[in-house]
C-alpha cells in the first residue's frame, strides 16, 4: 500500500510539473493509476479529475488575458459541456475489454499530438490566414472542429490542450497567452462536465484520485522553479521518449 501511494503521489507530482512546463502529464498520471491496479475506464475518469484542478487554477492565472473574450468563451463553454458530455457518456458506455484495446491507439494519437503539434499549430494558422471564415459555413465548421475536439476530451483527456490551441489558431487567434488562457478554459469545461458524469456513474478511485491530485497541485507550484533550471525543449524530448516507451509497453501488452 505504501508503494502504491508513494508511486500516485510521485506521478502526481511529475505529471503536474510537466503540465505546467510542457504539457504531457497525463501520459505519467494515468499509467501509473493502471499500474497499482484501477480498471482502464475508471482510471482514465479518475485521471480526468485528477487534472481538473490544474486546469483551473491555469485559467485563474490567465484571467487578466481572458478579459474582453467573454461573449466567445461563453460560446466556448456551452459547446465544451456539450462535447465533453457526449465523450464522458460514450467512455462509460464502452466496456473495459474495449477500452482497454483502444488505450495504445488513444495513447499513440496523443502522442503524435504533441510531437508534431507546433507543426499543426503552424497549418491551422495558415489555414486560417487563407480564409479567415467568414462565411456560416465557414463558423458552422468550426463548431463541428470544437464539439469534435470536446468529445475527444470526455472521452480521453490527454492531448485535449494540442488540439485546443489548433482550434484557436483556426478561429484566427493570434495572442499565444489568450490562446492558453482559452485553451485552458476548454479543457476546465469539458473535464467538469465529464466529471460530473463520473461521479453520477461512481467511475471515480477517490482514494488513487485523491493522492494523485495532491501531487498535481504540489507539483504545478513547484514548476516554476524547474521551468528556470530545465530548458523548456529538454522537458519536451522527455515527454516524448517517456510516452513513446508508454505508447509502445500498451501495444505490446494489448496485442502480443
Amino acid at each position: 500500500m505504501i508503494f502504491e501511494i508513494t508511486l500516485l503521489f510521485v506521478a502526481g507530482i511529475i505529471g503536474g510539473i510537466l503540465n505546467s512546463v510542457a504539457g504531457g502529464g497525463s501520459f505519467v498520471t494515468f499509467p501509473a493509476l493502471m499500474f497499482v491496479g484501477v480498471p482502464p475506464v475508471i482510471a482514465n475518469a479518475t485521471n480526468t479529475f485528477s487534472s481538473f484542478f490544474g486546469y483551473l487554477s491555469g485559467v485563474f492565472a490567465f484571467r487578466k488575458e481572458l478579459k474582453g473574450h467573454g461573449k466567445e468563451i461563453k460560446i466556448i463553454v456551452l459547446t465544451s459541456f456539450i462535447g465533453g458530455g457526449v465523450g464522458a457518456w460514450l467512455l462509460l458506455w464502452a466496456s473495459e475489454d474495449v477500452f482497454q484495446k483502444a488505450i495504445p491507439w488513444l495513447l499513440l494519437f496523443a502522442t503524435l499530438l504533441f510531437i508534431f503539434g507546433s507543426q499543426i499549430n503552424r497549418f491551422a494558422k495558415q489555414l486560417s490566414n487563407q480564409s479567415q471564415y467568414a462565411s456560416k459555413l465557414g463558423v458552422g465548421l468550426l463548431f463541428l472542429v470544437l464539439l469534435a475536439i470536446c468529445v475527444y476530451g470526455g472521452f480521453f483527456n490527454a492531448g485535449l490542450g494540442i488540439v485546443g490551441l489548433s482550434y484557436l489558431a483556426l478561429a484566427g487567434h493570434t495572442n499565444i497567452n489568450v490562446m492558453n488562457g482559452i485553451k485552458l478554459v476548454i479543457s476546465s469545461s469539458v473535464s467538469l462536465i465529464a466529471i460530473i458524469w463520473f461521479i453520477y456513474n461512481d467511475a471515480i478511485a477517490w482514494f488513487e484520485g485523491g493522492i494523485v491530485m495532491v501531487g498535481t497541485l504540489i507539483g504545478g507550484y513547484i514548476s516554476a522553479g524547474i521551468s528556470m533550471r530545465i530548458p523548456q525543449k529538454l522537458m519536451r524530448q522527455f515527454v516524448i521518449v517517456m510516452s513513446c516507451l508508454i505508447t509502445a509497453y500498451f501495444f505490446i501488452k494489448t496485442y502480443i
